[in-house]
């Protein structure tokens, strides 16, 4: 194992650093700045059962120390990603990925799931319970306990690989929601998932994203992040994957400190498209500047 190497239960990685899922597309775009191969792993745009167009225009918003954004999970659907965008990973990327996944019953979460577990790169099941149950009178998956655990038991009902439930901040208890879905079964766990977060036009008084409400991502939600991988680290015994206003190496010992075991990247890959090789060069750099010999033996310390 090299002083960088992180483990997610059996999975080795060679570094703790994942672009997240909506701000690396599906991974090949990004090979024109820099081997992917440097990557610890990547998490592929969110994928529906069926293709989706996303939300009307303006669906982007940039704020201060962030970004609004409202893309409707725009996505060509789960057949054409394996099809097509899956085989150009393949001729870029050598890895094993994190196939990201939504929808809006249980039944899509499912069959989208297990089209997935027939692909021998995807490493990881990342289920994405943001979205709105359009049975239920449309109040998101990752908002209610008992719903978040119908997902997960249906995922695994339907995979071998480890399923790993991303979670929403925007509930008023984390560690709730996250007890629910292992005990239903989740490998892991992801979080957090964008903050609600609204703009206004000052001149016209109206908001300036279609959907009025859009999810906020960037520097300002790290310390919220922080705190939410924080307790829940401390109330399950699961690998995370902290995500939330990551930018530099200091953003990722913080994470794995307060107990995440991986890191993902989010909105600082639209500001600098070579952030995440940046934040792999610089991890060993600071590491010897605080006396760290190993990732490993860090992740945690925070709650001792």
């Amino acid at each position: 194992m090299s002083r960088l190497t992180v483990k997610l239960g059996d999975w080795e990685l060679d570094n703790p650093i994942i672009p997240a899922s909506g701000t690396f597309g599906f991974g090949y775009e990004f090979a024109k700045y820099y081997d992917l191969d440097l990557l610890g792993s990547m998490s592929l745009k969110g994928t529906t059962k069926d293709p989706r167009f996303g939300n009307p225009t303006p669906r982007i918003a940039e704020c201060e120390m962030g970004l609004l954004n409202a893309i409707g999970l725009q996505n060509p659907g789960a057949h054409k990603v394996i099809e097509e965008e899956l085989p150009k990973l393949r001729q870029v990327y050598h890895k094993k990925a994190i196939a990201n996944i939504s929808g809006f019953s249980v039944e899509d979460y499912a069959y989208t799931a297990a089209l997935f577990d027939k692909e021998e790169d995807m490493g990881i099941l990342e289920i994405n319970i943001s979205c709105p149950n359009v049975k239920h009178g449309g109040m998101a998956f990752g908002t209610d306990p008992q719903a978040a655990a119908t997902v997960c038991r249906a995922v695994k009902e339907v995979t071998t690989k480890p399923v790993y439930m991303k979670l929403s901040p925007n509930v008023t208890d984390i560690v709730a929601i996250a007890k629910a879905v292992v005990e239903a079964g989740a490998d892991g766990l992801v979080l957090i998932n964008t903050l609600f977060g609204m703009r206004i036009d000052p001149r016209t008084g109206k908001p300036i994203v279609s959907t009025k409400m859009a999810g906020f991502s960037g520097p300002a939600i790290k310390p919220v992040a922080l705190r939410m991988v924080y307790q829940v680290c401390q109330a399950v015994d699961v690998p995370v994957i902290g995500v939330g206003g990551i930018q530099n190496a200091d953003d990722v010992l913080e994470f794995l400190s307060a107990g995440a075991s991986a890191v993902q990247v989010g909105a600082q890959n639209l500001v600098d498209p070579w952030a995440c090789p940046r934040i792999i060069e610089e991890l060993p750099r600071k590491m010897d500047e605080y006396g760290i010999e190993t990732l490993e033996e860090i992740i945690g310390r925070a709650q001792k």
